[in-house]
């Protein structure tokens, strides 16, 4: 089974609108623009887990449906999990398509709406 690494998470987030990477709190973070929210953090063995995992903004309802739904490659995130974030183990057979749609739903939950519509729009 093989991971994701961070050259692939950086590929899939910044091909968003306006995305950017800087660093936050010690890790790879990417943007919904240059004043925007981050939507996605990239952590390895965060304070001794020992996950490869991206942390990503989720809509509402999202975190308890994939968390429940398939606990061995979803989590709940320490410091960001309480509003509704979720946690992608990236060495547990997600799929390039599939973080690729949770990475797009991350941008879009915290995007303003002006660049939101740039990725809705792309999927209609």
């Amino acid at each position: 089974m093989a991971t994701i690494d961070l050259n692939e998470v950086r590929t899939l987030c910044l091909a968003l609108p306006e995305a950017e990477e800087r660093v936050s709190h010690g890790n790879p973070g990417f943007f919904a623009g240059a004043k925007g929210k981050m939507f996605a953090a990239h952590l390895v063995d965060h304070h001794g887990d020992g996950r490869i995992a991206v942390w990503l903004a989720a809509p509402e309802g999202a975190q308890e449906a994939l968390v429940d739904g398939d606990p061995d490659r979803y989590f709940r995130p320490p410091y960001v999990g309480h509003r509704g974030w979720i946690g992608v183990h990236l060495d547990r057979g997600i799929t390039r398509d599939e973080l690729q749609e949770l990475i797009a739903d991350a941008y879009v939950t915290v995007a303003i709406k002006r660049l939101a519509r740039l990725v809705e729009g792309a999927d209609a």
